[in-house]
Protein backbone atom coordinates (compact mmCIF):
# COMPACT_ATOMS: atom_id res chain seq x y z
CA UNK A 1 0.00 0.00 0.00
CA UNK A 2 1.86 3.45 -1.07
CA UNK A 3 1.45 6.16 1.29
CA UNK A 4 -1.28 8.20 -1.16
CA UNK A 5 -3.44 5.19 -0.66
CA UNK A 6 -2.73 4.71 2.70
CA UNK A 7 -3.71 8.58 3.53
CA UNK A 8 -6.92 8.32 1.29
CA UNK A 9 -8.05 5.40 3.08
CA UNK A 10 -7.48 7.34 6.72
CA UNK A 11 -9.35 10.21 5.39
CA UNK A 12 -12.55 8.13 4.31
CA UNK A 13 -12.64 6.29 7.16
CA UNK A 14 -12.75 9.64 9.17
CA UNK A 15 -15.55 10.63 6.84
CA UNK A 16 -17.75 7.07 7.63
CA UNK A 17 -16.42 7.31 11.12
CA UNK A 18 -17.97 11.42 11.28
CA UNK A 19 -21.01 10.53 9.09
CA UNK A 20 -21.67 7.50 11.68
CA UNK A 21 -21.94 9.64 14.61
CA UNK A 22 -24.31 12.38 12.96
CA UNK A 23 -26.67 10.08 11.68
CA UNK A 24 -26.64 8.25 15.51
CA UNK A 25 -27.01 11.98 17.07
CA UNK A 26 -30.24 12.40 14.72
CA UNK A 27 -31.97 9.04 14.95
CA UNK A 28 -31.13 9.86 19.18
CA UNK A 29 -32.28 13.17 18.66
CA UNK A 30 -35.85 12.59 16.78
CA UNK A 31 -36.11 9.82 19.13
CA UNK A 32 -36.05 11.35 22.39
CA UNK A 33 -38.20 14.06 20.73
CA UNK A 34 -40.94 11.45 19.91
CA UNK A 35 -40.68 9.40 23.56
CA UNK A 36 -40.25 13.11 25.81
CA UNK A 37 -41.84 15.52 24.00
CA UNK A 38 -44.81 14.35 21.26
CA UNK A 39 -46.53 12.28 24.60
CA UNK A 40 -46.95 15.90 25.94
CA UNK A 41 -48.60 17.75 22.85
CA UNK A 42 -50.99 14.35 21.29
CA UNK A 43 -54.41 13.38 22.85
CA UNK A 44 -54.66 9.30 24.21
CA UNK A 45 -56.03 8.57 20.64
CA UNK A 46 -53.63 10.61 18.39
CA UNK A 47 -50.82 9.17 20.51
CA UNK A 48 -51.82 5.92 20.30
CA UNK A 49 -52.37 5.55 16.38
CA UNK A 50 -48.60 6.99 16.37
CA UNK A 51 -47.15 4.05 17.76
CA UNK A 52 -49.22 1.64 16.18
CA UNK A 53 -47.56 3.72 12.73
CA UNK A 54 -43.84 3.50 14.29
CA UNK A 55 -44.74 -0.40 15.24
CA UNK A 56 -45.69 -1.20 11.48
CA UNK A 57 -42.26 0.51 10.36
CA UNK A 58 -40.46 -1.96 11.76
CA UNK A 59 -41.95 -4.26 9.45
CA UNK A 60 -41.22 -1.84 6.48
CA UNK A 61 -37.51 -1.71 7.40
CA UNK A 62 -37.90 -5.63 7.24
CA UNK A 63 -38.97 -5.60 3.88
CA UNK A 64 -37.02 -3.05 2.78
CA UNK A 65 -33.91 -5.45 3.80
CA UNK A 66 -35.39 -8.29 1.16
CA UNK A 67 -36.79 -6.14 -1.22
CA UNK A 68 -34.74 -2.68 -1.03
CA UNK A 69 -31.30 -4.60 -0.68
CA UNK A 70 -31.84 -8.22 -1.85
CA UNK A 71 -34.20 -7.38 -4.94
CA UNK A 72 -36.66 -10.40 -3.60
CA UNK A 73 -40.54 -8.96 -3.32
CA UNK A 74 -41.90 -10.86 -0.83
CA UNK A 75 -45.71 -10.57 -0.50
CA UNK A 76 -46.21 -12.98 2.24
CA UNK A 77 -44.50 -10.93 5.26
CA UNK A 78 -48.12 -10.79 6.92
CA UNK A 79 -47.34 -14.39 8.17
CA UNK A 80 -44.24 -13.34 10.27
CA UNK A 81 -46.26 -10.40 11.34
CA UNK A 82 -49.10 -12.18 12.28
CA UNK A 83 -46.63 -14.95 14.38
CA UNK A 84 -45.21 -12.27 16.52
CA UNK A 85 -48.64 -10.44 17.62
CA UNK A 86 -49.89 -14.04 18.61
CA UNK A 87 -47.05 -15.51 20.41
CA UNK A 88 -47.45 -11.94 22.74
CA UNK A 89 -51.30 -12.06 22.83
CA UNK A 90 -51.09 -15.93 23.72
CA UNK A 91 -48.91 -14.76 26.68
CA UNK A 92 -50.91 -12.08 27.67
CA UNK A 93 -54.16 -14.15 27.57
CA UNK A 94 -52.56 -16.74 29.98
CA UNK A 95 -52.41 -13.91 33.15
CA UNK A 96 -54.96 -16.02 34.84
CA UNK A 97 -55.05 -17.05 38.31
CA UNK A 98 -53.53 -20.50 38.32
CA UNK A 99 -55.59 -23.59 37.20
CA UNK A 100 -57.62 -21.48 35.00
CA UNK A 101 -57.58 -21.56 30.95
CA UNK A 102 -58.53 -18.70 28.58
CA UNK A 103 -62.75 -18.16 28.58
CA UNK A 104 -62.62 -18.70 24.63
CA UNK A 105 -61.70 -22.66 25.00
CA UNK A 106 -64.99 -23.49 27.11
CA UNK A 107 -67.03 -21.88 23.88
CA UNK A 108 -65.42 -25.20 22.08
CA UNK A 109 -65.29 -27.94 24.69
CA UNK A 110 -61.87 -27.38 25.69
CA UNK A 111 -61.06 -28.46 29.35
CA UNK A 112 -57.35 -28.24 29.05
CA UNK A 113 -55.00 -25.78 27.93
CA UNK A 114 -53.36 -27.29 24.61
CA UNK A 115 -49.64 -28.50 24.84
CA UNK A 116 -48.26 -25.08 22.61
CA UNK A 117 -49.98 -22.69 24.99
CA UNK A 118 -47.68 -24.39 27.72
CA UNK A 119 -44.32 -22.28 26.78
CA UNK A 120 -46.19 -18.91 26.67
CA UNK A 121 -46.74 -18.94 30.57
CA UNK A 122 -42.93 -17.61 30.41
CA UNK A 123 -42.41 -13.82 29.58
CA UNK A 124 -38.93 -14.58 29.16
CA UNK A 125 -40.04 -17.52 26.48
CA UNK A 126 -42.48 -15.48 24.96
CA UNK A 127 -40.22 -12.12 24.38
CA UNK A 128 -37.44 -14.32 22.66
CA UNK A 129 -40.19 -16.34 20.55
CA UNK A 130 -42.03 -12.90 19.25
CA UNK A 131 -38.59 -12.57 17.15
CA UNK A 132 -37.15 -16.32 16.76
CA UNK A 133 -40.48 -18.14 16.08
CA UNK A 134 -41.37 -15.75 12.60
CA UNK A 135 -37.52 -15.89 12.00
CA UNK A 136 -37.58 -19.66 11.87
CA UNK A 137 -40.70 -20.22 10.00
CA UNK A 138 -38.75 -17.68 7.70
CA UNK A 139 -35.97 -18.88 7.59
CA UNK A 140 -37.40 -22.67 6.79
CA UNK A 141 -39.30 -21.67 4.15
CA UNK A 142 -36.62 -19.14 2.97
CA UNK A 143 -34.40 -22.05 2.70
CA UNK A 144 -36.99 -24.11 0.62
CA UNK A 145 -37.14 -21.55 -2.08
CA UNK A 146 -33.61 -20.23 -2.21
CA UNK A 147 -32.67 -24.07 -2.70
CA UNK A 148 -34.58 -24.71 -5.18
CA UNK A 149 -33.36 -20.81 -7.12
CA UNK A 150 -36.95 -19.48 -6.66
CA UNK A 151 -36.99 -15.72 -7.26
CA UNK A 152 -38.23 -12.92 -9.27
CA UNK A 153 -41.95 -12.73 -9.41
CA UNK A 154 -42.41 -16.89 -8.56
CA UNK A 155 -40.80 -15.64 -5.12
CA UNK A 156 -43.33 -13.10 -4.74
CA UNK A 157 -46.39 -15.25 -5.83
CA UNK A 158 -45.06 -18.20 -3.61
CA UNK A 159 -44.43 -16.39 -0.66
CA UNK A 160 -48.87 -14.55 -1.74
CA UNK A 161 -49.82 -18.12 -2.02
CA UNK A 162 -48.27 -19.28 1.86
CA UNK A 163 -49.43 -16.17 3.70
CA UNK A 164 -53.63 -17.26 1.87
CA UNK A 165 -52.87 -20.54 3.39
CA UNK A 166 -51.74 -19.35 6.66
CA UNK A 167 -54.78 -17.13 6.71
CA UNK A 168 -57.08 -19.99 6.22
CA UNK A 169 -55.31 -22.08 8.35
CA UNK A 170 -55.52 -19.55 11.54
CA UNK A 171 -59.47 -18.58 10.65
CA UNK A 172 -60.02 -22.19 10.74
CA UNK A 173 -58.57 -22.82 14.58
CA UNK A 174 -61.34 -22.12 16.64
CA UNK A 175 -60.63 -24.54 19.38
CA UNK A 176 -56.89 -23.60 19.41
CA UNK A 177 -56.21 -19.92 19.24
CA UNK A 178 -60.32 -18.90 18.76
CA UNK A 179 -59.92 -18.88 14.85
CA UNK A 180 -61.96 -15.55 13.42
CA UNK A 181 -62.57 -13.98 16.32
CA UNK A 182 -58.97 -13.59 17.31
CA UNK A 183 -57.03 -13.16 20.56
CA UNK A 184 -58.06 -10.00 22.40
CA UNK A 185 -55.51 -8.44 24.69
CA UNK A 186 -56.71 -4.18 25.73
CA UNK A 187 -58.60 -6.45 28.59
CA UNK A 188 -56.06 -8.57 29.78
CA UNK A 189 -53.61 -7.74 32.52
CA UNK A 190 -48.98 -7.81 32.31
CA UNK A 191 -47.48 -9.67 34.72
CA UNK A 192 -51.13 -9.97 36.43
CA UNK A 193 -51.36 -6.40 37.62
CA UNK A 194 -51.26 -3.83 34.70
CA UNK A 195 -54.22 -3.46 32.33
CA UNK A 196 -52.64 -4.03 28.84
CA UNK A 197 -55.98 -1.25 27.66
CA UNK A 198 -55.35 1.40 30.12
CA UNK A 199 -53.90 4.86 29.00
CA UNK A 200 -50.48 4.62 31.17
CA UNK A 201 -49.63 0.93 29.85
CA UNK A 202 -50.39 2.20 26.57
CA UNK A 203 -48.30 4.85 26.97
CA UNK A 204 -45.35 2.35 28.39
CA UNK A 205 -46.21 0.55 25.06
CA UNK A 206 -45.39 3.32 23.08
CA UNK A 207 -42.06 4.41 24.30
CA UNK A 208 -41.15 0.89 23.88
CA UNK A 209 -41.77 0.71 20.27
CA UNK A 210 -39.48 3.97 20.05
CA UNK A 211 -37.01 2.47 21.49
CA UNK A 212 -37.52 -0.67 18.93
CA UNK A 213 -37.77 1.41 16.25
CA UNK A 214 -34.64 3.10 17.00
CA UNK A 215 -32.87 -0.46 17.68
CA UNK A 216 -34.01 -1.61 14.75
CA UNK A 217 -33.15 0.77 12.20
CA UNK A 218 -29.42 1.16 13.66
CA UNK A 219 -29.36 -2.50 13.50
CA UNK A 220 -30.53 -2.42 9.78
CA UNK A 221 -27.97 0.28 9.11
CA UNK A 222 -25.07 -1.73 10.72
CA UNK A 223 -26.20 -4.87 8.73
CA UNK A 224 -25.91 -2.97 5.38
CA UNK A 225 -23.04 -1.21 6.03
CA UNK A 226 -20.74 -3.80 5.83
CA UNK A 227 -19.44 -6.46 3.73
CA UNK A 228 -22.81 -8.18 4.27
CA UNK A 229 -24.74 -5.19 2.43
CA UNK A 230 -22.63 -5.48 -0.41
CA UNK A 231 -23.23 -8.44 -1.18
CA UNK A 232 -27.06 -8.41 -0.41
CA UNK A 233 -26.91 -5.27 -2.81
CA UNK A 234 -24.62 -7.42 -5.40
CA UNK A 235 -27.24 -10.41 -5.27
CA UNK A 236 -30.09 -8.03 -5.90
CA UNK A 237 -28.08 -6.41 -8.90
CA UNK A 238 -26.51 -9.42 -10.63
CA UNK A 239 -26.77 -12.68 -8.48
CA UNK A 240 -25.07 -14.84 -11.01
CA UNK A 241 -22.07 -12.54 -10.50
CA UNK A 242 -21.99 -13.52 -6.85
CA UNK A 243 -22.36 -17.09 -7.64
CA UNK A 244 -19.52 -17.15 -9.74
CA UNK A 245 -16.99 -15.01 -7.67
CA UNK A 246 -17.10 -17.37 -5.39
CA UNK A 247 -20.06 -16.79 -2.91
CA UNK A 248 -23.06 -18.73 -2.42
CA UNK A 249 -26.32 -16.25 -2.91
CA UNK A 250 -28.79 -18.75 -0.99
CA UNK A 251 -27.26 -18.31 2.86
CA UNK A 252 -27.30 -14.69 2.61
CA UNK A 253 -30.80 -14.86 1.10
CA UNK A 254 -31.76 -17.60 4.01
CA UNK A 255 -30.65 -15.36 6.42
CA UNK A 256 -31.85 -11.88 5.62
CA UNK A 257 -35.01 -13.12 5.20
CA UNK A 258 -35.26 -14.86 8.36
CA UNK A 259 -33.68 -11.40 9.69
CA UNK A 260 -37.03 -9.65 7.99
CA UNK A 261 -39.22 -12.15 9.22
CA UNK A 262 -38.19 -11.75 13.30
CA UNK A 263 -38.61 -8.17 12.20
CA UNK A 264 -41.55 -8.41 11.59
CA UNK A 265 -42.90 -10.30 14.28
CA UNK A 266 -41.65 -7.52 16.84
CA UNK A 267 -43.72 -5.65 14.44
CA UNK A 268 -46.97 -7.75 15.22
CA UNK A 269 -46.68 -8.31 18.69
CA UNK A 270 -46.26 -4.12 19.11
CA UNK A 271 -48.97 -3.84 16.94
CA UNK A 272 -51.18 -5.79 18.45
CA UNK A 273 -50.40 -4.67 22.23
CA UNK A 274 -51.71 -1.35 21.05
CA UNK A 275 -54.35 -2.12 18.61
CA UNK A 276 -55.72 -3.99 21.48
CA UNK A 277 -56.82 -7.59 19.33
CA UNK A 278 -55.05 -9.90 17.03
CA UNK A 279 -57.15 -11.60 14.27
CA UNK A 280 -56.20 -13.18 10.80
CA UNK A 281 -58.01 -10.69 9.43
CA UNK A 282 -56.09 -7.83 11.04
CA UNK A 283 -52.39 -8.93 10.47
CA UNK A 284 -52.53 -11.78 7.94
CA UNK A 285 -55.08 -10.80 4.76
CA UNK A 286 -53.27 -10.35 1.21
CA UNK A 287 -54.32 -6.98 1.06
CA UNK A 288 -52.56 -6.14 3.88
CA UNK A 289 -49.25 -7.47 2.89
CA UNK A 290 -49.20 -5.53 -0.30
CA UNK A 291 -49.50 -2.44 1.43
CA UNK A 292 -46.65 -3.35 3.23
CA UNK A 293 -44.79 -3.03 0.16
CA UNK A 294 -46.69 0.14 -0.94
CA UNK A 295 -45.01 1.83 2.19
CA UNK A 296 -41.53 1.12 1.32
CA UNK A 297 -42.36 2.01 -2.39
CA UNK A 298 -43.53 5.40 -1.39
CA UNK A 299 -40.87 6.23 0.99
CA UNK A 300 -38.17 4.45 -1.91
CA UNK A 301 -36.41 1.25 -1.74
CA UNK A 302 -32.78 0.45 -0.41
CA UNK A 303 -33.33 3.85 1.69
CA UNK A 304 -33.96 2.54 5.36
CA UNK A 305 -35.13 6.26 6.12
CA UNK A 306 -37.67 5.56 3.20
CA UNK A 307 -39.27 2.78 4.59
CA UNK A 308 -40.13 4.63 8.20
CA UNK A 309 -40.96 7.76 6.27
CA UNK A 310 -42.93 5.83 3.99
CA UNK A 311 -44.95 3.87 6.49
CA UNK A 312 -45.92 7.05 8.40
CA UNK A 313 -46.56 8.96 5.31
CA UNK A 314 -49.43 6.37 3.90
CA UNK A 315 -50.83 5.82 7.55
CA UNK A 316 -51.56 8.91 8.29
CA UNK A 317 -52.85 9.91 4.85
CA UNK A 318 -55.14 6.71 5.31
CA UNK A 319 -56.12 8.18 8.37
CA UNK A 320 -57.06 11.78 7.12
CA UNK A 321 -58.70 10.60 4.23
CA UNK A 322 -60.61 7.80 5.79
CA UNK A 323 -62.08 10.34 8.57
CA UNK A 324 -62.49 12.93 5.50
CA UNK A 325 -63.56 11.12 2.60
CA UNK A 326 -64.81 7.63 3.99
CA UNK A 327 -66.26 6.51 0.75
CA UNK A 328 -63.60 7.28 -1.62
CA UNK A 329 -60.71 7.01 0.55
CA UNK A 330 -58.92 3.87 -1.00
CA UNK A 331 -58.87 5.53 -4.53
CA UNK A 332 -56.51 8.15 -2.63
CA UNK A 333 -54.29 5.45 -1.48
CA UNK A 334 -54.51 3.87 -5.62
CA UNK A 335 -53.69 7.09 -6.80
CA UNK A 336 -50.74 7.60 -4.39
CA UNK A 337 -49.66 4.07 -5.48
CA UNK A 338 -49.67 5.07 -8.95
CA UNK A 339 -48.43 8.40 -8.74
CA UNK A 340 -45.03 6.85 -7.00
CA UNK A 341 -44.70 4.29 -9.77
CA UNK A 342 -44.79 6.45 -12.78
CA UNK A 343 -43.54 9.82 -11.30
CA UNK A 344 -41.39 8.92 -8.27
CA UNK A 345 -40.14 5.24 -9.21
CA UNK A 346 -37.03 5.88 -6.38
CA UNK A 347 -39.54 7.01 -3.95
CA UNK A 348 -39.63 10.34 -2.23
CA UNK A 349 -36.35 9.50 -0.60
CA UNK A 350 -34.85 8.43 -3.65
CA UNK A 351 -36.75 11.93 -5.58
CA UNK A 352 -34.64 14.03 -3.09
CA UNK A 353 -31.30 12.45 -3.50
CA UNK A 354 -31.83 12.84 -7.30
CA UNK A 355 -33.24 16.42 -7.74
CA UNK A 356 -34.81 17.51 -5.08
CA UNK A 357 -32.08 18.87 -3.02
CA UNK A 358 -31.09 20.69 -6.28
CA UNK A 359 -34.85 22.14 -6.36
CA UNK A 360 -34.88 22.93 -2.71
CA UNK A 361 -31.35 24.97 -3.30
CA UNK A 362 -33.02 26.80 -6.13
CA UNK A 363 -36.17 27.57 -4.30
CA UNK A 364 -34.18 28.99 -1.47
CA UNK A 365 -32.17 30.87 -3.44
CA UNK A 366 -28.93 28.71 -2.56
CA UNK A 367 -27.89 27.61 -6.24
CA UNK A 368 -24.10 27.18 -6.32
CA UNK A 369 -22.68 29.55 -9.08
CA UNK A 370 -21.83 27.61 -12.13
CA UNK A 371 -18.38 27.59 -13.32
CA UNK A 372 -18.59 27.71 -16.85
CA UNK A 373 -15.85 28.91 -19.08
CA UNK A 374 -16.67 32.88 -20.15
CA UNK A 375 -17.69 33.57 -23.91
CA UNK A 376 -14.77 32.56 -25.43
CA UNK A 377 -14.35 36.35 -27.19
CA UNK A 378 -14.24 37.80 -23.85
CA UNK A 379 -11.92 35.81 -22.74
CA UNK A 380 -8.58 37.78 -22.55
CA UNK A 381 -6.08 35.07 -23.27
CA UNK A 382 -7.59 34.07 -26.44
CA UNK A 383 -7.45 38.16 -27.23
CA UNK A 384 -4.14 37.92 -26.46
CA UNK A 385 -2.97 35.20 -28.43
CA UNK A 386 -5.01 36.47 -31.23
CA UNK A 387 -3.37 39.14 -31.33
CA UNK A 388 -0.27 38.16 -31.37
CA UNK A 389 -0.59 35.49 -33.69
CA UNK A 390 -1.83 38.66 -36.17
CA UNK A 391 1.32 40.47 -35.46
CA UNK A 392 3.20 36.99 -36.61
CA UNK A 393 1.28 37.08 -39.80
CA UNK A 394 2.52 40.61 -40.59
CA UNK A 395 6.24 40.26 -39.74
CA UNK A 396 6.16 37.19 -41.83
CA UNK A 397 5.23 39.29 -45.21
CA UNK A 398 7.94 40.81 -47.02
Amino acid sequence: MTWDTAIAKGTYKKRQRKKVLLETGIVIAIAFLLAAIIPLILPTFRLNLLGRFLSLAIVALGIDLIWGYTGLLSLGHGIFFGLGGYAFAMHLNLQLPEGQIPSFFSLYGVQELPWFWQPFHSFPFSIVAIFLIPSIVAGLFGYLLFKNRIRGVYFSIVTQAALLVFYNFFNGQQKLINGTNGLKTSTTNLFGTYQVGSDSVQLVFYIITVIAVALAYAFCRWLIGGQFGRLLIAIRDDENRVLFSGYNPTGFKVLVFAISGGLAGIAGALYTVQSGIITPQSSMEIAFSIEMVIWVAVGGRGTLVGAILGTLLVRFAQTFLSEQFPEIWLFFQGALFLIVVTVLPNGIIGWLRQDGIFYLRRWLGMDKYLATYPQIEANPEVQQEREETVEDSHQEKP
